[in-house]
């Protein structure tokens, strides 16, 4: 497997903030020998046998660390309870140091892999024009936001957080970690409207409904990964809807 960057950079980049989380008191030692094993599995474990133990290892400990599941590491409360909308509840801008190095580390493996093969960029782009529509579109439809435009304060800190720790892990995760295997194994369509289904199911615990949104964005997400083949434009356009609810709908959900 060749890579541009070598192992002991891509390292780097979940091994600094493992180093920061520890150092500030938000990784305590059970969550700095959790993250220490993680890294090792999905960085060193590679070129193991048998591939798929692997393979399942790192999807266990990445989807406990992303789910909060595992102990040991404290999130940081960047920013107060602030309602963004008048029409939904007060939501902080947290900093959870787990979902971080999850992200982190599923980038530090993604940069090692080889280029995936484009198919068709102008299907990708047309993807990802349709999914900025009918997301926001069908969330509005079930009433699970209404029309609320704004300009919140704080804008920049919370799309740093949303679009440098939940998107980019979830991307990484979902995407490029469990997108390809099963489209290898079940054939395009199958493949990728298992891992959007998947990823919907992820998101129950906000609302069965808002879990199917989920999973109607991540079909949009993952069409435009496959026809591409670029992670890149996944990343940015599940930040573009994360933006649009965030600037024009009510965030995070509608009170009943």
């Amino acid at each position: 497997m060749n890579s541009s960057v070598p192992l002991h950079l891509r390292l780097l980049l979940p091994a600094l903030a493992l180093g920061l989380g520890v150092a500030l008191d938000f990784i305590q030692p059970v969550g700095l020998l959790a993250a220490t094993l993680f890294i090792s599995i999905v960085l060193l474990g590679d070129h193991r046998r048998p591939q798929w133990l692997w393979w399942l290892l790192g999807l266990a400990t990445s989807i406990a660390l992303a789910a909060h599941l595992v102990p040991g590491f404290l999130p940081t409360t960047l920013a107060l309870p602030q309602r963004f909308s008048l029409d939904a509840d007060p939501v902080a801008i947290r900093l959870s140091w787990d979902k971080l190095l999850v992200g982190l580390t599923l980038l530090a493996w993604w940069l090692g892999q080889r280029p995936q093969h484009s198919l068709s960029l102008r299907k990708a782009w047309h993807v990802m024009i349709a999914t900025l529509i009918v997301v926001p579109t069908l969330a509005l439809a079930l009433g699970l936001v209404a029309w609320q435009p704004k300009w919140p304060d704080g804008l920049w800190l919370w799309l740093l957080i949303n679009l440098g720790v939940a998107v980019l892990a979830e991307e990484l995760l979902f995407r490029a970690w469990l997108q390809p295997c099963l489209v290898k194994r079940l054939g395009a369509w199958p493949g990728v409207l298992l891992t959007a289904a998947l990823f919907g199911a992820a998101h129950i615990p906000f609302s069965p409904l808002f879990a199917l949104v989920a999973a109607v964005a991540g079909l949009g997400y993952g069409l435009a990964f496959h026809y591409s083949g670029r992670l890149h434009l996944a990343i940015v356009l599940h930040g573009a809807v994360n933006l649009t609810h965030m600037l024009l709908l009510s965030y995070p959900l509608r009170l009943a």
